[in-house]
């Protein structure tokens, strides 16, 4: 990029001095360097508000990028010219970005079904009961499990975010049942690797000593295999599970008033306006109950 090196690197460290995530950081990086790519002989401190204007339309018709993705190069432009270079241009209210807003695909616990591995079965489930992305599924330990309220703490969200979610008391019971299958001392849902039945004959054994959780390609690819065999010909995949615990069906506002009082949980009408039916009203949950809980009969297989 034909740029004043001096004037990038100034505004890699502006970047870095930022409270954002490293897939962001990198991001805004790049944005900028496909406008000087764009503009390429051009220093980026001398490239006009009109030229930005231009660069963003020629992304919108030429290139045809969707709005979302059209919006993370207005925000890291606007950041750039904006709060780095200190410019006060008008082009950030006048450029505007449509976004479509099409039906959801909804899926129903008939999928999960089908499933036929307990291990995945297990995530999926826990995704759909709690609107979980998959990532934070699988980041989930014992200790995040508050038995006495009905609530699932997510520890490290979209965006490095902490937000409690429900969880009934029949899906901590079989948290509880899954967990005592492994007893691994950190993960809930913890990942075997490739390889694992050569390394010990258990799938208990081999659970319990695995020193990472599942990994986020296996349970999308769980989910894919299943898709055939369930009868689905929806194009859905483990985010659709999240989108269908959000809309599949209402939830009593009065559960919405009472969460939204616990440890600055918050709801907006609309947005979220699902919780599992299986949700008991809060406060019904057992007290004392706990996932390190005294041993209950090992199954062959994880339920």
């Amino acid at each position: 990029m034909n740029n004043t090196p001096k004037k990038y690197q100034d505004y890699v460290g502006f970047v870095e001095s930022k409270a954002l995530r490293g897939r962001s950081k990198t991001e805004y990086l790049r944005q900028v360097r496909k406008l000087g790519a764009h503009y390429a002989g051009r220093e980026l401190g001398r490239i006009s508000e009109r030229e930005v204007f231009d660069y963003l339309i020629h992304l919108r018709v030429v290139q045809k990028l969707r709005p979302s993705t059209l919006n993370q190069a207005v925000v890291a432009l606007r950041m750039f010219f904006r709060d780095f270079a200190g410019l006060t241009w008008v082009l950030w209210e006048q450029f505007t970005i449509r976004r479509d807003h099409p039906l959801p695909v909804v899926l129903t616990r008939q999928l999960l079904r089908t499933v036929r591995s307990g291990r995945f079965r297990a995530v999926l489930t826990l995704i759909y009961h709690c609107g979980l992305r998959v990532g934070e599924a699988v980041a989930i330990k014992p200790g995040h499990i508050d038995n006495e309220r009905g609530i699932l703490r997510i520890v490290n969200g979209k965006g490095g975010k902490m937000r409690e979610v429900p969880i009934s008391t029949t899906m901590i019971k079989k948290g509880r049942q899954y967990w005592c299958f492994h007893r691994n001392p950190r993960w809930l849902l913890p990942g075997v690797g490739r390889g694992w039945k050569e390394r010990t004959r258990s799938l208990a054994r081999a659970m319990g000593e695995a020193r990472q959780p599942m990994s986020v390609p296996s349970v999308q690819n769980a989910l894919r295999m299943c898709l055939p065999a369930s009868g689905v010909k929806k194009n859905a995949t483990c985010h659709t599970l999240r989108h269908s615990f959000l809309r599949f069906a209402p939830v009593a506002s009065r559960l919405h008033q009472q969460l939204s009082q616990q440890s600055g949980l918050r709801y907006r009408a609309g947005v979220h306006p699902h919780i599992h039916t299986l949700i008991p009203a809060v406060g019904l949950s057992e007290s004392g109950c706990s996932l390190h809980h005294p041993p209950l009969r090992r199954r062959s297989d994880p339920a």
